[in-house]
């Protein structure tokens, strides 16, 4: 019940928050620049208000903050943790894209500044963690059903690898109107129903509940042809509240089938680019074997409607987190 009422409460937040958020970035004149070497057909979208992330930022903080009073008053602050730490990732996504903004261009933070935020931001997340009680150095393998217990120096950096690597990866995924917003929602239903059915624990289940209720809403703003874009401020929240959530929950690996996309997306590009230096040195002649990277825009250029690519990997996505959970069935005794 509650998990209900946190998707409710955050949808409704977040649509009204929404209205006054998007006449805000107007007014600050936010629009989103447009990379010269990316898709020429997106060049339409230069000027469409970014940083939208911030109303389902908002509207899921105020959510989890009341309605999780109960555990708070007992001292339990799980829910609280989770929605920081993504809200860290969110910060770095902010200053990232306020530079943009400010410089009208579509050149914000470098790479190594982005890469030593975001380094620091998970070894903070895991080391508290850690001292609450909420994640020890056994490596849970889903589908054998055992654990492997490394030394907490590899654990921690295995873990932060692969939480700057999710981020980032949610990041990509964000090129095209509501993908990365149909895909996440996905990932928050399937974190919800971990939380609660799996682990029988409504704290693990408020935040990717409300959060989930958050983008619902904002998908009515993001969907095709975008009112908003939610920025590095809100792909870059989402890729920490994905990895915090399977960190949380201590799955990490269940990330390889719930984000299959984002995965997918992040390897079609490091494969292009790879491919693309290969053929350059020994031909002097790149080639590529994408039509363009990351993934989605390849199938935009093959004919692929955003409202495809949305429908399609949101689908795929589904069917990811359907494994996922076949996976970890004999953990929960399910």
């Amino acid at each position: 019940m509650t998990a209900l009422l946190a998707l409710g409460v955050s949808f409704a937040l977040t649509l009204v928050i929404g209205k006054f958020l998007l006449e805000g970035l107007r007014r600050l004149h936010a629009g989103q620049e447009i990379r010269s070497d990316g898709p020429t057909w997106h060049a339409a979208k230069a000027g469409t208000p970014t940083m939208g992330g911030l109303m389902f930022i908002a509207g899921t903080g105020v959510t989890i903050a009341a309605l999780g009073l109960p555990w708070q008053a007992r001292g339990m602050y799980l829910h609280l943790y989770l929605f920081l730490f993504a809200l860290a990732f969110g910060l770095i996504g902010f200053v990232d894209d306020w530079q943009k903004v400010r410089r009208h261009q579509n050149e914000g933070l470098t790479a190594m500044q982005k890469l030593v935020l975001q380094l620091g931001a998970a070894v903070v997340f895991l080391s508290l963690m850690r001292y609450e009680g909420f994640l020890d150095n056994a490596l849970y393998l889903p589908l054998l059903h055992t654990a492997v217990r490394i030394p907490w120096i590899l654990y921690l950096i295995f873990a932060a690898f692969v939480i700057v690597g999710t981020v980032n990866a949610v990041n990509i995924t964000d090129g095209v109107d509501g993908l990365a917003t149909g895909v996440t929602f996905v990932v928050m239903v399937f974190f919800t129903a971990a939380g609660l059915y799996g682990l029988d624990s409504p704290i693990h289940g408020l935040f990717p509940a409300a959060l989930a209720g958050g983008l619902a809403a904002f998908f009515i703003y993001n969907r095709h042809p975008a009112k908003v874009f939610m920025g590095d401020t809100g792909s870059l929240f989402l890729g920490g509240a994905v990895a915090a959530l399977a960190f949380a929950m201590d799955m990490p690996l269940i990330l390889i089938p719930v984000g299959i996309v984002y995965i997918g997306e992040t390897m079609s590009d490091i494969v292009q680019i790879s491919y693309f230096k290969y053929t350059r040195r020994k031909t002097g002649t790149g080639k590529r074997l994408l039509k363009m990277a990351p993934l989605h825009h390849h199938l935009e250029r093959c004919g692929w409607s955003e409202e495809k690519l949305v429908a399609v990997f949101s689908a795929v996505t589904a069917g990811g987190c359907v494994l996922a959970w076949l996976a970890v069935w004999v953990r929960y005794g399910a």
